[in-house]
């Protein structure tokens, strides 16, 4: 028999069986694919290679391909394309053409040639863009709106006239509000521009607009105007009053609000607004209060050695305070603006007065008596003084060495007299022809000596204060007699001048040579040198009690 297996091995070549052929046919596939793979990667790279700083494929601006274009090459062609716009503006019968950069508008080249090459430059990228189709870029450029609004300003012809406001004034003279009119102007609303050139500008196309020249209206109409005069009416007729202290009542006159209000633009400068000078409201309702205030004042009595009250030389009086000045001043100030009716008091609270009590002035008589008296006994007392006098001398000797050891010390422990406090008045008593100065209830100075007013030309009385005062002053009575009259006199340089009442004063009387009786025009005559010390003391103000 013959071997099969042994005759195929020694025949023939051997075929493979089936799955392996399989096998090798996918292999040479694969390094066929990987070497197209290759090719196609390395050709990819060299492509996305060209790209490298410059504008990918598909880069557009304005309709116009910048691809391959690199920054510089982009913002060159961006700035010309800029340069090359102009704008031909219409206003009214002239027609001129400007550069965009004439309007305010700035064509940022470089900003576009950056915003262009802003795109991942990646094999994949570039594979993507070249297949993708366009990639539009818009210029990136900005309007100045005010630039533009003032280039359609200045449009307007120089004969041209701008619109004047309407006011409100006040009339001093007649006391009243008046509108005065507004005007309208020729000009331009420059939005027309502004909208036009935002717009159309970022095109980068030359283009044409239209701004018309027209009236304008005034920012604040007659109209307005005329309102506002009858809002100051209707505030002005309106009664405003201010109740007062004792039933008083104090009228806020339309003439004193008139001088407290002002009309005037508002800060948009679109309005009128109405303004209240509040100071000035807060320093007549002060003014007002003080009017109603009373001062407390002070009684004066004189007293003899018993504490017995002999004379009142003045009667004390209570005082009244406002205790409410400012929320008054608050609510006129809120009536003036329109916002609550004025219904305003003053409140008050009482301020009590005390007495003062003096020591009554002695007897002339009882002192001269008092004199004589003295004087009798005098000779009866001279010898027992020679007796006392020479013990005393003595005991002065024994005690000399003592006394100055301990003045140090002495003067180191005395303790000065109390001042005395309250007010500073000036007692004037024309039964005795003298004047004291007091604080409180203690005599200060005085009392002195006086020439008062003459039969006929009495010495005022009451209660008073300084309220004028000079060092020195030439009186005269020219006013009332003519020069050559008999009653006429002129004296110059009188000294240390206070008035408190009217013509009638303190003041030195140089040519006099005694005191101590009626004999002046009616003002006190005193001595220079007293005359002095009372003006130095004194003050304006100061209180003076002038009585019998």
């Amino acid at each position: 028999m013959t071997n099969v297996t042994e005759s195929a091995s020694l025949g023939g070549p051997s075929r493979p069986t089936g799955r392996h052929g399989r096998r090798r046919a996918l292999l040479i596939v694969i390094a066929i694919l990987a070497l197209i793979a290759v090719a196609l990667t390395g050709g990819a790279m060299a492509y996305a290679k060209q790209f490298d700083d410059r504008a990918l494929p598909g880069t557009t601006i304005l309709g116009q391909d910048v691809s391959g274009k690199s920054a510089d090459e982009i913002s060159a062609l961006v700035a010309e394309k800029g340069e090359g716009v102009s704008v031909a503006v219409t206003a009214g019968d002239q027609e001129v053409e400007v550069p965009l950069a004439d309007l305010g508008v700035t064509v940022d080249a470089d900003a576009t040639a950056t915003a262009a090459l802003d795109r991942e430059n990646s094999v994949a990228e570039v594979i993507s863009s070249t297949w993708s189709g366009e990639h539009p870029v818009a210029p990136v450029v900005s309007v100045d709106d005010a630039a533009v609004a003032d280039f359609a300003k200045s449009l307007v012809p120089e004969d041209k006239t701008e619109p004047v406001d309407a006011e409100v004034t006040f009339d001093e003279d007649a006391q009243t509000w008046n509108a005065v009119p507004g005007r309208n102007g020729q000009g331009v609303d420059p939005k027309v521009l502004v909208d036009t050139v935002t717009q159309k500008a970022p095109a980068l196309e030359s283009f044409s607009v239209e701004q018309p020249i027209e009236e304008i209206a005034p920012a604040i109409t007659t109209e307005e105007a005329e309102e506002t005069v009858g809002t100051i009416s209707s505030l002005l007729e309106q009664p405003m009053s201010i109740q007062g202290a004792d039933d008083a009542t104090h009228e806020v006159s339309a003439e004193k609000r008139s001088g407290w209000l002002s009309v005037a633009p508002d800060k948009a400068g679109e309005a009128l607004a109405i303004s209240v000078d509040e100071d000035a409201v807060r320093e007549w309702v002060s003014d007002r209060a003080t009017d109603d205030a009373v001062e407390a004042k002070d009684g004066i009595e004189q007293i003899d050695e018993d504490g017995k009250v002999v004379k009142v030389v003045a009667e004390k009086e209570d005082g009244l305070k406002i205790t409410n000045t400012d929320a008054v001043a608050d609510e006129l100030i809120a009536a003036l603006q329109g916002t609550t009716p004025l219904e305003a008091a003053f409140e008050t609270q009482k301020i009590k007065a005390e007495v003062n009590e003096v020591d009554a002035p002695k007897d002339p008589d009882d002192e001269k008596d008092k004199k004589d008296e003295d004087a009798k006994d005098d000779d009866t007392k001279d010898a027992d003084k020679k007796d006392e006098d020479a013990a005393k001398d003595e005991k002065d000797k024994d005690e000399k060495s003592k006394d100055e050891k301990d003045k140090s010390k002495d003067s180191d422990e005395e303790t000065p007299a109390d001042k005395p406090t309250g007010e500073k008045w000036i007692d004037v008593n024309l039964s005795n022809k003298t004047v004291t100065a007091y604080v409180g209830d203690t005599p200060v100075w005085g009392p002195r000596s006086i020439v008062d007013g003459k039969e006929g030309n009495e010495t005022v009385t009451g209660s008073f204060e300084i309220y004028l005062r000079y060092d020195r002053q030439d009186m005269t009575n020219a006013a009332y007699y003519p020069e050559g009259h008999e009653k006429y006199y002129l004296t110059p340089d009188v000294p240390w001048v206070q008035y408190f009442h009217n013509g009638y004063g303190f003041h030195g009387a140089p040519w006099r040579s005694s005191f101590g009786y009626s004999g002046s025009h009616g003002c006190i005559n005193m001595t220079v040198s007293d005359a002095k010390w009372l003006y130095d003391w004194a003050s304006m103000g100061t209180r003076v009690e002038s009585h019998y």
